[in-house]
């Protein structure tokens, strides 16, 4: 990451780097609307970090990061994008913020969800979050704030979460690299939607992305991972860890590569993956066949997938979700709740009370339905989205049909990866007609984050992202 290489090596002060972006925030945000809260107290926590005696150890030393408002930051109150939250402040950080600024990272603010984190809109009582590439669109959601603040050039990195797709989606909207990654690699935050949400990182450069995901998994063997497809360990025992917690450095030491020649992997690319019903952009179709054939010429098998999704498992999906939204709004003040809010609490509430909460779906996903679908491939790629980013309106103020109809008809390609905990990122690849930008959706069977750096990797390479207009860095 050039921000901390330039900071190890004394290049730039870290408080420098911080005022630098905060002048960004303030010059973009107003358009944007991706914060909650900005930190002017970030300045002296940069000026800390350049006191520290390891400064020239640290991976992320001085690079600020924007985490998503539903994930503890000490000293900061945690709003969910809600008014019926508590709004004092959180006594401890969310590990992975504690593993961030373990690294050097420096939070900046906090950025804006929908209420709860419900729906892949980004408006709250707090803020419409609009896409950069068009504010008059939604970035998505929930992660929507940091996406768009990685977009608009106001953060290099985020930190956001996903239960249904909330990386994935607002990263395709948004045109940006988001991981969501398999259970028990990151730790979650606390409520995890009973094991479908992981915490993820978000970046605009696949290097970036993979060093961010190591440190949030306290995995160093991460931070090559884009260069080969696979973990790679230093040559040489590194002498202190950040990743490991434990008394050790990273040090920006020669790696042993996994192998002396390209990666060679099975990928499946399943342009139209959605149930008869569910209608697919062709645009974003088409794209998908474009990676699939970029992967063929650096050296990968593929193979097209024409068989869809079962048809029971959209239904399952959505009832896992409307079941989880009752759990999210239970003991919150109803009175201070959005219209969306109550409604997806009370459809969840009757599906449970029903036995149709879609747990026996999940069950069947997970357990081997997932895995005879998925086939013998080692990645498969599918659209991010099946349409283009819906208008930038005030969704919470609208009700249960609309708000379901409209999430499923544009993002339903990325909860079925939450229902079997599978590990999928979204990557930019084109533009779109519209001139949004189009993002493809790689998945793998647990433990592949590897194999999805990788081969993101090389998708970047051959089509590199293009900031959205007027917001060059």
């Amino acid at each position: 990451m050039d921000i901390a290489t330039a900071v190890r090596h004394g290049d730039v002060a870290p408080g420098t780097v911080i005022e630098e972006h905060l002048h960004a925030i303030a010059e973009r945000d107003a358009e944007v609307g991706a914060f909650r809260l900005v930190r002017a107290k970030a300045v002296d926590e940069a000026r800390a970090v350049s006191r520290r005696r390891d400064l020239a150890d640290l991976p992320l030393a001085g690079v600020p990061v924007a985490v998503k408002d539903n994930l503890e930051v000490a000293g900061e109150p945690c709003r969910h994008g809600s008014r019926a939250t508590p709004d004092g402040p959180a006594k401890d950080d969310h590990p992975a913020v504690a593993r961030l600024r373990a690294a050097g990272a420096i939070v900046i603010g906090l950025t804006n969800l929908p209420e709860l984190g419900l729906t892949g809109f980004g408006d709250s009582v707090h803020s419409t979050v609009r896409n950069p590439w068009d504010t008059s669109r939604t970035a998505g959601g929930s992660s929507s704030g940091s996406a768009a603040a990685v977009s608009a050039g106001m953060v290099p990195i985020a930190l956001g979460n996903d239960g249904m797709g909330s990386l994935r989606i607002p990263a395709a909207c948004c045109g940006v690299l988001a991981l969501k990654p398999g259970p028990g690699l990151i730790p979650p935050p606390v409520d995890d939607w009973q094991g479908l949400t992981e915490n993820g990182p978000i970046a605009w450069d696949v290097a970036d992305l993979s060093l961010l995901l190591s440190v949030l998994a306290a995995d160093h063997g991460l931070a090559e991972s884009w260069r080969t497809g696979e973990r790679t360990e230093p040559v040489r025992p590194m002498l202190r860890s950040v990743w490991a917690d434990a008394d050790e450095a990273w040090e920006p030491r020669e790696l042993r590569l996994a192998a002396d020649s390209p990666f060679d992997l099975r990928v499946a690319y399943a342009p139209q993956p959605l149930p008869a019903g569910l209608p697919m952009d062709r645009e974003f179709q088409a794209a998908v066949r474009a990676a699939a054939e970029t992967l063929r010429v650096a050296g990968h098998t593929t193979v097209e997938r024409e068989e869809r999704l079962p048809a029971w498992l959209g239904p399952a999906t959505i009832a896992t979700w409307l079941a989880r939204a009752a759990d999210a709004v239970d003991g919150l003040d109803r009175g201070l709740l959005e219209r969306r809010s109550r409604a997806l609490g009370r459809a969840g509430r009757l599906l449970s009370r029903l036995s149709l909460d879609g747990a026996k779906g999940r069950e069947r996903w997970q357990a081997y339905a997932a895995d005879r679908w998925f086939g013998d491939a080692d990645v498969l790629i599918t659209p991010s989205l099946a349409a283009v980013p819906p208008r930038a309106d005030r969704w919470g103020e609208r009700g249960l049909l609309r708000n379901v109809l409209v999430n499923a008809r544009y993002a339903p390609a990325t909860g079925p990866w939450n229902m079997c905990g599978w590990p999928a990122m979204s990557v930019p690849i084109a533009t779109h007609s519209s001139g949004l930008p189009i993002g493809v959706q790689l998945i793998a069977p647990p433990g592949g984050e590897p194999q999805l750096l990788g081969l993101a990797a090389q998708l970047t390479a051959a089509h590199p992202a293009v900031r959205p207009p007027g917001y060059a860095f």
